[in-house]
Parts: C-alpha cells; structure tokens; sequence
C-alpha cells in the first residue's frame, strides 16, 4: 500500500494515508465510521488499488454488498491479484444470489488462490449452500484434509466451527458438540464464539455474579428499615429568587467522487 500512495503528491498522500489508517481502526467495532473514512480517501484517490479495496472491506463491514463487490471487481482489474475472489463471492451471497457465489467457487481463479484462500473459498461455498436450505451438501463441503487436519493454521477454528454449526442444523448434536469443542481447542484468540455454543449443549447456564449479590443485598435489607422520625417538619417558605436570564461538525461532501474505474469488465459479470 505505501508504495501504491507513494504516486501520489507528498500531501494528497499523506491525507490518503491517514483516511485509511482510520478505516482500518474502525473497520471491526465501528464499520459505518470506517465507511465515512473510506469515502474521503476513495474521493481523494481512487485511481490507487489499495484504496479500492479498504473503501470495499469498509463498505462490506457494513453490509453494503452491491458497492463493495463494484469496489472488489475495481481493485482486482487494477492488479490482476485473485486474492479477493472468495469475498467477492460472499457479496453474491450477501445480494441473495448464492448460486452465482457457488459459480465462482468452481471458478478456475479458485486454483490461483493461497491455502487461506481455498479455505475461505469452501467456508464461503458451503454458507452458499446453507442459504439455498442444501444442508447435507453444505457439510459435504466442509470436508475436507484442512478440516481433518491437527495443525493448528489461522483458519482452522473458523472451518471447524463452520462444520459444528451445519452439523448441528442437520440434527447431528452428538457430532456437533465433538466439533464445537475442537473449535475452542483452536481458537486462541476468541474469534467465533464456540465455547459459548458448546456450554449451551451441554446445559451450562451462565450466572451474572453482580446482579446476583445486589439481588442478596436488596432482600438482606427487607424489613430493616428503622422509622426514625414520622413528623415531617413543615417547610419554611423561602422568597423566590428572580429567575436568571438563559444562556445562550464538519463533513466531507462525497457527492463529487468520480467512478474512475470501470467495473463491468469480465471477471466481474458473475451473472448465471
């Protein structure tokens, strides 16, 4: 990426550098702040690769698929890269089109991509069929060596929690609780939320401790209350005082933003 901004003027830079360092700071907690973010740094530069693809990952955090995908196809004919051909068929799914997302994952660019990539791939084919009720299919999918494997790879808590939850909407519980918990094994840093699935099957209910003691707390002091004093002293009239005369952000207008690229080219015409 610096070296893609590096074309650009020192200070245009600078402003495009800081737009996207913002949008990556947001992307997960605030999407639709990254989005504004992006906007700016597409408005300021849109003819750099990189920035099509944040103003694309900023605009899927936020659900907003038919631009996101337009902004994936755009980065893509600028560097020829496959790397963002399993999140551009999650926008087809995200557009209700699964069928075109299963198009692409037979789609020869499948075999261009990294492991990573073919792992995404298939998490994304098997969402694909989920969305078209193909449960059993969907399981098929998620089998796989990847899957089977007991090395650990940044993938692998994803796949298997992917392969629990289809299994346990096709009514395998046993086998789904076997596989949550290899989820968790993997999932070191608490991306998927396994361990609160496995709890669940296994009937575990979860106490809040704090909200249980101010419970305790409350009933400990039921009946205690000492009446002190059942007269209450009249008020003495004060004089009312005169009432004291009252008291007495910037946005980016992203209307002016050209569409440089043209994003119909072939890799992007997904259609069936």
């Amino acid at each position: 990426m610096k070296q893609e901004l590096q074309s650009l003027p020192k200070g245009l830079a600078e402003d495009v550098s800081r737009n996207l360092v913002m949008v990556a700071r947001l992307i997960d907690e605030d999407p639709e702040g990254a989005y504004g973010y992006s906007r700016v740094a597409l408005r300021l530069a849109s003819r750099v690769a990189a920035v099509r693809e944040a103003a694309g990952f900023a605009a899927y955090a936020s659900q907003k698929y038919s631009e996101a995908l337009a902004e994936f196809r755009a980065a893509r004919r600028m560097t020829g890269n496959v790397d963002l051909w399993p999140v551009m068929a999650d926008c087809e799914r995200g557009l209700g089109r699964p069928e075109k997302a299963l198009d692409m994952a037979g789609a020869p660019e499948v075999q261009k991509l990294d492991k990573a990539g073919q792992v995404e791939m298939r998490l994304v084919a098997a969402g694909a069929r989920r969305d078209m009720d193909q449960l059993d299919a969907a399981i098929v999918t998620l089998q796989s060596p990847e899957l089977a494997s007991n090395s650990v790879q940044p993938w692998t808590a994803r796949l298997r929690y992917a392969y629990a939850d289809a299994l346990l909407a096709a009514g395998r519980e046993g086998e789904a609780r076997e596989w949550f918990a290899k989820a968790v094994e993997s999932d070191k840093d608490g991306s998927t939320d396994a361990s609160d699935r496995l709890a669940e099957l296994d009937g575990v209910e979860f106490v809040d401790a704090l909200v249980e003691d101010d419970g305790d707390n409350d009933s400990d002091n039921d009946g205690d209350v000492e009446v002190v004093n059942s007269e209450v002293p009249e008020a003495k009239s004060v004089p009312e005082a005169e009432a004291e005369p009252e008291s007495a952000e910037d946005s980016v207008d992203d209307d002016g933003l050209d569409d440089v690229d043209d994003v119909d080219g072939d890799e992007g015409d997904l259609k069936s």
